[in-house]
Order: structure tokens, then sequence, then C-alpha cells
């Protein structure tokens, strides 16, 4: 069985090395693109993000990639979305009001409102909602690195969601059908990240596991 291609799109707002080298490990081809057939066609997707809301969400419109990652994300094939690219998922962001999200999730994300540092830098505990399904379920409980400003604090309905701390509750990850989607860095959490990433590739059957 040939490895399975990872096409990770350019976002413009990714450090998107330590993602292409997490899917290397894996046995994976991960290639960078910004073509909106390969987004729609594609065997695996990544939609990664570092940055703004307004930015990575600018960069999807001017490469024609908005309709192409929605279309994706309700057919149910593999697309995995990091960081900012949870955020640009959502309608969207009190930190680029003028900019409008995927709106793939009804919801709207928030900047941390406590008094403890901001962005939030560095390792936090992941845990799963109760009520879960746990039919395919991807995320588990573990420790994982968080490198964000603002969050989801809505757990978005029909998702199995896994939920973290920072002064106050917020959404880690969710995931449905082939759709995960992290706030943390799976590519930067140590082999528990790198466990996630491989169910992920797993779950369609490319990847003998």
């Amino acid at each position: 069985m040939s490895p399975p291609k990872v096409s990770i799109i350019r976002t413009g707002t990714a450090n998107t090395a330590s993602v292409l080298n997490a899917f290397t490990k894996l046995g994976a081809t991960p290639e960078l693109t910004s073509d909106p057939k390969e987004v729609i066609e594609a065997q695996y997707v990544v939609l990664p993000g570092v940055g703004s809301f307004g930015a990575a969400m600018e960069e999807l419109v001017a490469n024609d990639l908005v309709d192409p990652i929605v279309q994706r994300a309700n057919s149910g094939k593999p697309l995995l979305a990091i960081c900012v690219g949870l955020q640009v998922l959502c309608t969207s962001s009190e930190e680029s009001p003028k900019s409008i999200g995927l709106g793939i999730v009804d919801a709207s994300i928030t900047r941390f409102k406590n008094e403890l540092p901001i962005p939030q830098l560095g390792w936090n505990t992941i845990e799963i909602k109760s009520g879960c399904n746990a039919a395919r379920a991807y995320l588990t409980p573990g420790e994982a690195y968080f490198a964000n400003s603002y969050r989801l604090e809505c757990v978005p309905p029909g998702f199995n969601v896994a939920m973290s701390c920072y002064g106050s509750p917020f959404v880690a990850g969710f995931e449905r059908n082939g759709l995960l989607a992290c706030q943390f860095h799976p590519e930067l959490s140590g082999r528990w990240g790198l466990e996630l990433l491989e169910s992920w590739l797993c779950q369609s059957g490319a990847m003998s596991c």
C-alpha cells in the first residue's frame, strides 16, 4: 500500500514545517497546496493556522478555498483543522470583527477573559466531555501544547467534544466523521499528539494500522 498523501492548505498564517514533519514521521506524504480542486478531492486535507483569524480568512478567500473547505467538511472526508484552523470553521471572531468565517460551526470565537497570561503558551490537560459518542473518537484524554489568545467557549452541537480549562473552560477540540478540529497543536504534543494524528489517518483505512 502506498503512503497516504496529506494535502496541507497554505494559509499564509502557519509555520507548516512542524506539521509536515509530523506526518512524515507517521509514514505519510505531506504536500502544501492552494488548489481548490485538490482540497475537495484529496485523500487527506489539513487546515493549519497560527496568527490572526482575519489574515487566515483573507488568504482562503484570495485562493478561492472557502467553498471547497466547506464542501469537504460537509462531505465527511478527512479534514484536520489546527489552532486558527479550528477558529475559522466558526462564523466570526472577536479578533477580527470584520471577517466572516467558514460557518461550519455556528459560533463565535472570543478572547480569554481572565487574569492568567495571554496568550496561553504551553501544555494543558485534555478532557473528553461526558456523553460523547465513542463509536468514532479520535480525541482521547491527555496533555497537549497550546498557543492561543482566543477560544471557542460553547460546545458545538452534533460533535464529539474535548474540553480544557485556562481560567475558564473552553473547547480544546471537536470531531465528527472525518472532521477533526484541534485548538491545540497535535504536531507539537509529543507521542500523544502523534497518536492522535495517526488515529485520524487510520479512519479511512488508507494506512495499515
